[in-house]
């Protein structure tokens, strides 16, 4: 429910910032991938959004790009994003969608959940944007590393013994220096699965003119727009070219030896008529 509500408050802002006059003017194109963990495990739900430069007008006759060096403003965005959240979880609580354990079973109480709500008012919400630095290929290869990944690769495990996990991690508070944490077996567990996600739950999500339901022609029309030459379809990717590039994981190499080649050299024969009936003698 509440990985639910921010995706729906997240779009929603990009969206109705993106449509004022005042700012875009435009109806943009977006998809979001959700990612939940640090780089020790700790539990840090965010989203990852991949916005173009502009959209389309309101007629869709026009591209209408953002100003150089600039999207759209993040202390507005952080503003509606807020409001939009918050005025999301109050209506889920209302209608008891939300459900409260542990420590955080005095929530449920609604004046106990209002006072908590109360200060996250007035707090200044974190929206961050940047364009690219190296084009929209990076883009696209730093967002991949999250969407069929787990919490945790395994060449990052160190060692396993003694009821203790030890792995190596990053910490991005200073300086991105590689360190290495150990924890309990139960508390490493404990952290891996909290990022393990609702069963059926979509982690990425389009919107705008990147929408499921128009996207073929909205695309379309944003390439006409901008005078982009129509590419030639590309053949599908072999599925094994397409597991390497997912998980770094060759489908070709020997597992055993790691250098060889698998190549297959037969097929399993089918039989060539049934197996014949055997009579029950007992």
């Amino acid at each position: 429910m509440v990985y639910d509500i921010l995706f729906r408050a997240t779009s929603e802002t990009l969206r109705t910032i993106a449509a004022d006059p005042k700012h875009l003017g435009a109806e943009i194109g977006f998809f979001i991938v959700l990612h939940t963990w640090g780089q020790n495990l700790m539990f840090h739900p965010h989203l990852h959004c991949v916005v173009p430069g502009g959209g389309l007008s309101p007629d869709g006759d026009r591209w209408v790009s953002c100003r150089p060096g600039f999207f759209l403003s993040v202390h507005v965005l952080s503003r509606l994003f807020r409001r939009l959240f918050l005025e999301l979880l109050q209506q889920a609580f209302d209608a008891g969608q939300l459900h409260f354990f542990t420590s955080l079973h005095p929530l449920q109480v609604p004046s106990a959940f209002a006072a908590y709500l109360a200060p996250l008012r007035q707090a200044e919400w974190v929206v961050y944007a940047k364009a690219p630095l190296a084009g929209p290929q990076q883009v696209l290869d730093y967002v991949g590393r999250y969407t069929h990944r787990v919490a945790i690769s395994n060449h990052r495990l160190l060692d396993i013994e003694n009821g203790q996990v030890q792995f190596r991690y990053k910490d991005y508070r200073q300086d991105g220096q590689q360190k290495t944490m150990t924890l309990s077996a139960d508390e490493f567990i404990r952290r891996f699965l909290l990022h393990v996600l609702p069963d059926s739950f979509h982690r990425i999500r389009y919107y705008g003119f990147l929408g499921n339901r128009h996207r073929q022609e909205k695309l379309e029309r944003c390439r006409q727009l901008l005078g982009m030459a129509v590419s030639a379809t590309e053949p599908p990717k072999d599925y094994r070219d397409q597991y390497e590039e997912l998980t770094g994981i060759s489908l070709r190499l020997c597992p055993v030896c790691h250098r060889g080649q698998m190549i297959r050299i037969a097929v399993p024969l089918t039989p060539a008529c049934a197996s014949p009936t055997l009579r029950d003698t007992s």
